[in-house]
């Protein structure tokens, strides 16, 4: 059986994921993301009511003309997970394919909220649920997709896997080795083991390379939310303003964040809308989190809750807000410049619970943000976070479960390609012989 691998989109930088596999004339594609950097660059742009050639030509979503090379029928779209990156551009580009959307119930919610807002392009493909763990066929020809239980910084994140005749095609994105999550299963490399010497073994393992320069391997979120509660705890006894910042999508930090901020006497709020939009999403598909807590989406609610809170007394509640990256438009930074009820006093306390996105939009926007901050006098502590990618040792464990014949780097550009080709090189892998380095646009035939 043919095999062809298509590197569409996410191999030139951190963002707008997209991969298609073709196998025979059967074809599966892998997320279909937004590159955020390339939104948020522009003020007030609104993505929702633009069309996909626009967004392609920014660089803003992925270019999939190269599809038209692939000779077969798309059977399945799966998005590893619910990241922007790897779901923001399913409602501008999905329509082109009759073929349904896989994924886990997090993850499908968060696609039909995605297809709800938008305004440009109608959307028939049907959402089909999987939890990990699960499999399906795929075509006539003794293709499977499975699903394997992996943990990253949002709940119910998989990788996928395409059982083919010759060999399995692991797609890597994204994930870390957590045996001790706060929500969910630990990750599954007994799976992962079995996959690698089980039929012909892992023809071709395709892996996000975010931390591959990092040594040691990836703290869990146990070791976050340990973190975090010493910092709130050591703030137990201040009766001035308190904020925190986390993913909004990072469902077991703003739980773990909820339930420290009740045990030191103060309220959490939820303010922002995608702080409101993941959290009620939780909620609504039955993952574990606080019921009774209070969200607030919009502006002009969120700016009258702000006003109770500097009327009751800001020492009574702890806002988890929006905008840990600096984002122009997010909460935090408004309040930053000064633009809500909320003032900030000399001594008030802002905790980042996430680290910036290593890209130089979010990085300049950061430090804007944590500079307003300091002039109105609040004290920042930064960087009580885990990443959600592996680190090296990691990597190399996940080597040693798949031990794939071929592998290809994703989620970086050709300069955060370079440790990770390091370390496969390390372990017997070769540049041009079993080791592909691409770029978007380009098919990898592998046999």
């Amino acid at each position: 059986m043919e095999i062809e691998i298509a590197t569409i989109g996410g191999y030139e930088e951190v963002g707008r994921q997209m991969t298609a596999v073709r196998a025979g004339d059967d074809i599966v594609i892998f997320d279909m993301g937004l590159n955020l950097s390339k939104v948020l660059i522009h003020d007030n742009l609104r993505t929702e009511g633009m069309h996909s050639l626009d967004l392609i030509d920014m660089g803003a979503i992925p270019d999939d003309r190269v599809m038209s090379d692939l000779e077969g029928d798309v059977q399945a779209i799966v998005p590893s997970h619910g990241h922007l990156d790897h779901i923001g551009a399913i409602s501008k580009l999905a329509h082109r394919y009759d073929a349904p959307v896989v994924a886990t119930p997090f993850t499908c919610e968060l696609v039909r909220e995605e297809v709800e807002d938008e305004q440009k392009f109608g959307f028939d493909n049907d959402i089909v649920e999987m939890d990990a763990g699960g499999t399906m066929s795929i075509g006539d020809h003794g293709c499977e997709l499975e699903f394997v239980n992996v943990t990253h910084s949002i709940v119910q994140a998989i990788n996928p896997v395409l059982h083919t005749p010759e060999g399995a095609i692991v797609y890597g994105l994204d994930k870390r080795m957590d045996h001790t999550p706060v929500i969910g299963d630990p990750i599954d490399m007994e799976r992962f083991r079995e996959i690698g010497r089980e039929g012909n073994g892992v023809l071709c393992y395709i892996e996000d390379c975010t931390n591959a320069n990092k040594k040691g391997r990836t703290p869990s979120e146990s070791v976050a939310r340990e973190h975090l509660r010493d910092v709130l705890y050591s703030m137990e006894d201040y009766d001035g303003g308190i904020i925190t910042s986390t993913f909004s999508s990072h469902i077991a930090r703003v739980k773990s964040i909820i339930e420290f901020a009740r045990e030191i006497g103060r309220q959490p709020i939820l303010l922002g809308r995608s702080m409101e939009q993941y959290s009620g999403t939780a909620r609504q598909v039955g993952i574990d989190f606080p019921s009774d807590v209070e969200m607030v989406g919009y502006r002009r609610s969120i700016d009258q809750t702000l006003e109770r809170i500097m009327n009751d007394g800001k020492g009574n509640f702890l806002p988890i807000v929006t905008g840990h990256q600096g984002e122009p438009r997010a909460l935090l930074t408004r309040m930053a410049r000064g633009e809500t009820p909320y003032e900030l006093d000399e001594g008030d306390k802002v905790v980042f619970s996430a680290r910036v996105i290593p890209e130089p939009t979010n990085e300049g926007q950061r430090y804007q943000a944590e500079k307003l901050l300091g002039m109105q006098g609040a004290r920042v502590y930064d960087d009580v976070h885990v990443s959600g990618h592996l680190c090296q040792e990691g990597h190399y464990e996940m080597l040693d479960a798949l031990q794939p014949q071929h592998i290809i780097p994703a989620h970086q550009d050709l300069k955060g390609f370079s440790s990770y080709v390091d370390l496969c090189e390390s372990e017997g892998y070769r540049m041009g012989r079993d080791l592909h380095v691409t770029r978007n646009g380009n098919i990898i035939e592998l046999v």
